[in-house]
């Protein structure tokens, strides 16, 4: 099972504060521990909403909402992409992260195919397969 791990947004991440050495040395040696047990398969810290934008969509019309965002408590920090056998270990994995006070993790299971099966068709099947390899092939 795959799972994204969601590190919300604070006051300092959405105010450009970059972390310090110590964190990044730590955030650093838990992901190699992560790599090492063969979890891991990506993960990266996002710049502040005021260098995003958000797209609405209502019928036809696409509104450009340029951030930076209030609702700091809507926003996300950064992300880590797991593979692992349950919610639970991906809980495990989450309680040793590196995390400074008051900060918090959001854990989501990510959607495989097979959850489709009801509604996917053979052709949606096959143009699932070509993307995944023409994803993998990509350096």
């Amino acid at each position: 099972m795959r799972f994204m791990i969601l590190v919300k947004a604070n006051a300092e991440s959405e105010a450009g504060v970059m972390p310090s050495h110590e964190l990044l040395e730590a955030m650093g040696k838990f992901n190699d521990e992560m790599i090492k047990a063969g979890v891991m398969l990506a993960g990266d810290g996002l710049h502040p909403s005021s260098r995003g934008a958000r797209v609405r969509f209502e019928g036809r019309k696409r509104q450009v909402i340029d951030g930076p965002f209030a609702e700091t408590k809507e926003l996300l920090a950064g992300f880590w992409l797991i593979q692992v056998r349950s919610l639970d270990e991906a809980i495990e994995w989450v309680k040793r992260a590196p995390m400074g006070e008051g900060a918090e993790l959001e854990i989501r299971r990510v959607f495989e195919m097979e959850d489709f099966a009801d509604v996917m068709s053979e052709d949606l099947r096959k143009q699932e397969d070509r993307q995944r390899a023409e994803l993998a092939s990509r350096p």
